[in-house]
């Protein structure tokens, strides 16, 4: 497979072929986000998705699950996602899932219908980067979309039958916003009710905008136990129905895997004791930690 600039993919989509339908990100504004700063948005044609399936097809015949990228995937009109979906279920014979990067605007712009025809056609889980729930800091992150909007975004594709998976970024309110920050983020989680949420704490690569914040001191970011103070606030806001938790995410400082409501207790039992007992023999090292 012939790639255009740096692909990132969730986590859990290590083992997934990448198709690169769709290249850098519509939006592209967030300003803790540098994944696509250098390329210029644009949807492939069909002819060239086509392409690269036939290749992938060839080279990788057994895959069982495919991601499709870039960041503003869900963007691709219907019509040409549906043929994409249909043309991947039939040149490879195993497949079993189909996942995507889901903007909120991108969410917000299709119908039920559109998606759950998309559904209907083998898209299995769609990935929602909520990364706060209040609308102060969506707002200087730039995110490009309310707490209201947000909540809507993730409501649909949940109606539509589709998996939703949701991220976070402990501390990206930084110091100044910490509580506001879990307090609202919490309520917008549990209004949306994902199938899957997963925590990351914030890093931030030198040319991140964000970063000249840290700089000129308009921003204080937050140490290792700042982070896990705030993401027990946020779980104590959590009112899910049925939804599996991680935190084990290369930049997060303690790992965590909870399917809640169940473990919700356990969750925080453990929380409060890491930073009531100051155990930092758990904590991942700082020369450990990724983006």
């Amino acid at each position: 497979m012939i790639y255009e600039g740096a692909v990132f993919r969730p986590p859990s989509e290590a083992s997934s072929l990448i198709l690169q339908v769709s290249l850098g990100c519509r939006h592209n504004q967030c300003t803790f986000c540098s994944m696509y700063k250098g390329k210029s948005f644009r949807i492939r044609s069909i002819e060239e998705i086509m392409d690269m399936i036939d290749a992938g097809s060839k080279a990788y015949p057994h895959m069982e699950r495919i991601f499709l990228a870039d960041g503003d995937a869900l963007a691709v009109e219907t019509d040409v996602l549906s043929n994409v979906l249909e043309t991947l279920y039939q040149r490879f014979p195993r497949l079993k899932r189909v996942g995507i990067y889901g903007g909120p605007k991108d969410i917000l712009e299709k119908s039920p219908a559109e998606l759950a025809r998309l559904k209907e056609q083998g898209l299995s889980i769609v990935y929602l980067g909520v990364e706060s729930g209040s609308g102060l800091i969506l707002n200087l992150i730039r995110k490009g979309v309310t707490p209201e909007e947000m909540i809507n975004a993730g409501q649909k594709v949940v109606a539509s039958g589709l998996k939703l998976s949701c991220t976070i970024i402990l501390g990206l309110g930084g110091r100044e916003r910490s509580p506001e920050h879990a307090v609202e983020t919490g309520k917008v989680i549990s209004a949306i009710n994902p199938h899957y949420l997963g925590a990351l704490t914030l890093m931030l690569a030198p040319d991140a905008p964000l970063t000249q914040k840290i700089k000129s001191g308009e921003f204080t970011p937050l140490n290792k136990w700042e982070s896990l103070i705030e993401l027990e606030l946020m779980v104590q806001g959590l009112n899910l129905k049925d939804c599996l938790f991680r935190s084990n995410h290369a930049s997060n400082y303690l790992p965590l895997k909870a399917h809640l409501p169940h473990d919700k207790a356990t969750l925080l039992s453990t929380l409060k004791e890491v930073i009531e007992e100051n155990r930092e023999e758990v904590l991942r090292p700082e020369y450990w930690r990724g983006l």
